[in-house]
C-alpha cells in the first residue's frame, strides 16, 4: 500500500514539474515573442523620480508607442511616431523630446492655454510665446526659465494694455514699459511686480511724473508737471508733493519752501 502511494506521490510530483517547465517555456516564449516584436519597458530617472515606459521601440530601443507612467502619479500616451505625447490630465505636448520628456522646440496645450516654443527637460525654459484661455485673453512673448516668465519679454492684455520689458520669476523686474489702454503709461525700473527705482509715468490727462518710485508710489525726489505747464521739483511722500521742493506756475510765478500732503506749509517771517 505505502509502495503504490510512493507511486502516486511520484506521478504527483512529476505532473507538478512537468506543468512548471511548460509553464516557465510558455513565458519564456511569449515574452521573446513580445522582445522580438520591439517591446520593452524602459525606466527614466530625473530629478522629481522615475518614469516608466512600456510599449514599443524601434531598432536601437528608442521608444516609439506606448504608456509613460510618471513620477507625480499622471500616464501619457506616447505616439512618438508624430511626436505627440498625450498625458491624463488633459494636456498635449507635440514636438521633440528627450528621454520622453518635452525637449527642443514643441507645443503644449493644456484647458485652453498652449505655450509653444522652447523646453528643457520637460519645463518651459527659452523662448517662446503662450496664449492664455479665451476667458482672460492674455498674451505673452519673450524668455521663459521653468514655467514662469523669466528675462525679457512683452505681455498684453486682453483690453490692449501692454507691458514690455524685464521679468524675474513671473514678476515684472527690472527696465520695463508699461502702456494702459486709458493712454497712460510708465517707463522705467521694476523689482517684484512693481514701479521701484527711476522712472516716468505719463498720466491719461496729460500730467507727467519724472523720478522716483518706492513700492509703486512716487517717493523720493521728481518732478510732476501738470497738463496746463505748471511742475513741481523736489520732494514725494506716498503719491503727494511732500517736504521740500519748489512750485511753478506758468504766469513766472514760483514758490520754494515746506509742502505737506500737496499743499504748501507758509512760513511766516
Amino acid at each position: 500500500m505505502k509502495i503504490k502511494e510512493k507511486v502516486k506521490a511520484g506521478k504527483a510530483i512529476k505532473a507538478v514539474i512537468i506543468v512548471l517547465v511548460l509553464t516557465a517555456v510558455f513565458v519564456a516564449t511569449a515574452y521573446l515573442i513580445v522582445y522580438l516584436s520591439g517591446y520593452r519597458i524602459i525606466k527614466y530617472q530625473s530629478p522629481e523620480g522615475e518614469s516608466r515606459f512600456m510599449g514599443k521601440t524601434d531598432k536601437s530601443g528608442q521608444p516609439v508607442s506606448g504608456t509613460l507612467y510618471l513620477p507625480d502619479g499622471r500616464k501619457a500616451t506616447v505616439d512618438l511616431a508624430n511626436n505627440k505625447i498625450e498625458y491624463s490630465d488633459g494636456s498635449v505636448y507635440v514636438g521633440e523630446t528627450r528621454e520622453l520628456m518635452p525637449n527642443g522646440k514643441g507645443k503644449l496645450t493644456k484647458k485652453a492655454e498652449s505655450y509653444e516654443g522652447d523646453f528643457v527637460d520637460g519645463e518651459m525654459t527659452g523662448y517662446g510665446t503662450y496664449i492664455y484661455s479665451p476667458l482672460v485673453g492674455d498674451k505673452y512673448e519673450g524668455f521663459m526659465k521653468n514655467g514662469k516668465r523669466d528675462g525679457t519679454g512683452k505681455y498684453t492684455w486682453a483690453d490692449g494694455s501692454t507691458y514690455e520689458g524685464g521679468y524675474k520669476n513671473d514678476m515684472k523686474d527690472g527696465k520695463g514699459t508699461y502702456k494702459w489702454a486709458d493712454g497712460s503709461s510708465y517707463s522705467g525700473d521694476y523689482k517684484n511686480d512693481v514701479k521701484d527705482g527711476e522712472g516716468t509715468y505719463v498720466f491719461a490727462n496729460g500730467d507727467k511724473y519724472e523720478g522716483t518710485f518706492v513700492a509703486d508710489v512716487r517717493e523720493g525726489t521728481g518732478t510732476y508737471t501738470w497738463k496746463n505747464g505748471d511742475y513741481y521739483t523736489g520732494d514725494f511722500k506716498n503719491n503727494m508733493m511732500d517736504g521740500h521742493g519748489t512750485y511753478y506756475w506758468t504766469s513766472g510765478r514760483s514758490y520754494e519752501g515746506t509742502f505737506k500732503e500737496n499743499k504748501i506749509v507758509w512760513e511766516l517771517d
